[in-house]
Parts: structure tokens; sequence; C-alpha cells
């Protein structure tokens, strides 16, 4: 029982920034890093590294890219951080695609 409580435990103390080995300086290039990867790709307008790097968020452009582009986006994005990086757990990697339209009355 008591290892399993350890387990647990160092899962979510290694989860903050700084808790393994890995310095500042490292930390910050690798997050840079993923943000990089996602701001390659036709129509990406803002990324965002978020959790300690566990997740990126895409914001594109409505008008650039459609439905389909923005899944295309987030699996290339996906499998280039698998084959780029190496980060312990998994990352997320969400696009948003977004159009508002509004108008006034009266």
């Amino acid at each position: 029982m008591t290892a399993v409580l350890t387990q647990a435990a160092d899962a979510c103390s290694g989860g903050r920034p700084g808790a393994r080995k890995e310095s500042l300086e490292l930390y910050v290039r690798r997050l840079a890093r993923l943000e990089e990867i996602a701001r390659s790709h036709p129509g990406v307008a803002e990324v965002y590294a978020m959790q300690a790097g566990r997740e990126v968020r895409v914001m594109v452009r409505p008008d650039t890219v459609d439905d389909f582009g923005a899944e295309l986006i987030a699996r290339e994005v996906a499998r280039q951080v698998s084959a780029e990086l190496t980060q312990p757990g998994r990352i997320r990697v969400t696009v948003v695609r977004e159009s508002r339209a509004t108008a006034v009355a009266g």
C-alpha cells in the first residue's frame, strides 16, 4: 500500500517544472521549441505552451484554415513533437479555429 502511495506522490511531484533534474534553461528551451514547432505551420496565428509543456494550444486563422486543416495541423504538430522532443508523459495538442459574427440592430 505504501509503495502505491509513494508512486502516486512521485508522479504528482514530478509534473511540476524543475522537479526532475531538468534545469530552468532546458525547460524554457523545450517550451520554446514546442511553440516553434506549432508556429511553423501555415495559418497559425498564436501558440501557447501550457501546463508545464504538457499541453500546446494552437490558434489558427479561420479564414485560412478549415476544419480539416485544423485536424491536420493537430496531428502534424503531435507527430513532430514526438519525433523531435523528449518529454516524460504525453503532450496534448489542441487546435482552436473560431470565427465570430456580430451585428448591432437599432
